[in-house]
């Protein structure tokens, strides 16, 4: 007797083993997620250079099309150079490349051999300065609340006694522990050493990324294509569009933010003669990535230690960031941002104090993107699934909204299927429409050929 292969069983088969696979794949999650956590980190550890590599193509990816496109492009049509033929596109998309590494490195060269000079600099001046600055915020208290002599005691004793301790743990637990600070610090030194090896190879590999970012792209949808359905692929990738849209302008519009209000806050300091501007420019530039809390994170500490230098100053400086702030959140930020998220200031607020809390202060830097992202395909779905009720996905129809009655439901349901069925009705005629047009065409060449052959 000859043996059959039924699909069916095999598809039950691999049904079947699959769910025991995911059995125990959950058994083992349960019971051993210290180990897998493990070796999760231990995998990204090791793919941390290509991770920097697509990070780091992704971020330059902007300005290595602003090279392409605006510069390049038109330089070689000026000179009457074809910029669509392979090998003068493969030519532009080099010279796009070395030139966005080029600014990229020189950029950070500057900004390391005289931002961070100047930043280490002013950290030294203020560890040496303290107790003067502490003196001086000692004085001008006495000499304020000279009135009240009650507040005035009350402060000086909490300065006098916060000083007091700060010195007992500099010499009693800061001094003895200097070894293990040492060692500490030079185990720290080692890290970032392999970060940065890390960063040069992610580097290299972002420069292979940038030149065949199409090639990736094309594998990616076609890898969408081969495993979903068509409807479900043009899903995915216009969800892919849209967050490459939403995070891209997001984080690219919130750095040029952040770096506006850092050289508008040293240019304002320097006006107003105000110590430390380089350092409190690049921590008010950098904390202004995080939103709504970034600004409050930046200027607290900023203005108590000019308050410690000169108190007059440290009000200067207070008025000066509440008139940063008006401008970067009414004026600048729109320009550049606009609505590139769509959330409301309630789950930004959200958005930060989760990320926040998981992931500290990246996760405030990119908590608003990534919320976005997912509030945006909650939406799409939920929106998806009212009209599929003949319901509107309007939210202010339902404000004030009590109960549908189910009269009205069946006055939906029926609207629903008399648009369905002039839906079809239009398709089919269009169908229809389409193959009177081919057989005509057919006709037509059939005819001609017949016409040709005869006159031969």
């Amino acid at each position: 007797m000859k043996f059959r292969w039924d699909k069916k069983y095999l598809y039950w088969g691999i049904t079947g083993f699959l769910i025991l696979a995911a059995a125990i794949l959950f058994y083992y999650l349960v019971f051993h997620t210290t180990k897998m956590l493990d070796i999760i980190g231990s995998f990204f550890r090791i793919c941390s250079p290509i991770i920097y590599g697509f990070i780091l193509a992704y971020l330059l990816t902007p300005i290595c099309n602003f090279f392409e496109h605006k510069i390049l492009c038109p330089i070689y049509n000026f000179f009457h150079i074809d910029a669509k033929r392979t090998k003068t596109r493969h030519r532009i998309r080099t010279l796009a490349i070395l030139l966005t590494i080029f600014l990229t490195i020189y950029v950070l060269y500057i900004f390391f051999s005289i931002v961070l000079k100047e930043v280490i600099t002013s950290i030294q001046s203020i560890y040496l300065q303290s107790p003067i600055y502490i003196n001086n915020l000692k004085t001008w208290f006495e000499h304020t609340l000279s009135m009240d002599k009650s507040i005035e005691s009350t402060i000086s004793n909490l300065i006098t006694t916060y000083s007091d301790e700060f010195n007992n743990w500099l010499n009693g637990s800061l001094m003895p522990r200097l070894n293990v600070i040492i060692k500490e610090v030079s185990l720290s030194v080692l890290g970032v050493a392999k970060g940065l090896w890390n960063l040069i190879i992610g580097l290299i590999i972002s420069i292979y990324v940038m030149a065949s970012k199409e090639t990736f792209a094309g594998q990616a949808k076609k890898i969408a294509y081969a495993f979903l359905s068509e409807e479900n692929a043009n899903n995915v990738i216009s969800d892919f569009r849209y967050a490459n849209r939403t995070f891209g302008s997001y984080i690219s519009g919130k750095i040029i933010d952040s770096i506006i209000i850092g050289i508008l806050c040293f240019i304002f300091m320097k006006i107003l003669g105000l110590n430390y501007e380089i350092l409190i420019s690049v921590i008010i530039g950098v904390t202004n990535i995080i939103p709504f809390f970034g600004p409050f994170l930046g200027a607290i500490p900023s203005a108590l230690l000019i308050l410690m230098i000169n108190p007059l100053n440290g009000l200067k400086f207070i008025i000066l960031i509440l008139i940063l702030q008006q401008f970067d959140g009414n004026v600048l930020g729109p320009k550049i941002l606009g609505d590139s998220t769509g959330l409301s200031s309630f789950w930004v607020i959200f958005s930060i104090t989760i990320f926040g809390a998981y992931f500290g202060i990246i996760g405030m830097a990119i908590g608003v993107p990534v919320f976005a992202l997912v509030y945006a395909a909650i939406k799409r779905k939920l929106n998806e699934m009212l009209k599929n009720k003949g319901l509107t996905t309007d939210t202010r129809e339902y404000m004030f909204l009590e109960k549908i009655e189910e009269k009205q439901m069946v006055q939906l349901t029926e609207e629903k299927q008399r648009s369905a069925r002039k839906s079809s009705s239009s398709s089919l005629s269009k169908k229809l429409k389409q193959s009177v047009q081919k057989m005509k065409e057919k006709y037509l060449l059939k005819r001609n050929g017949n016409e040709k052959n005869d006159r031969k």
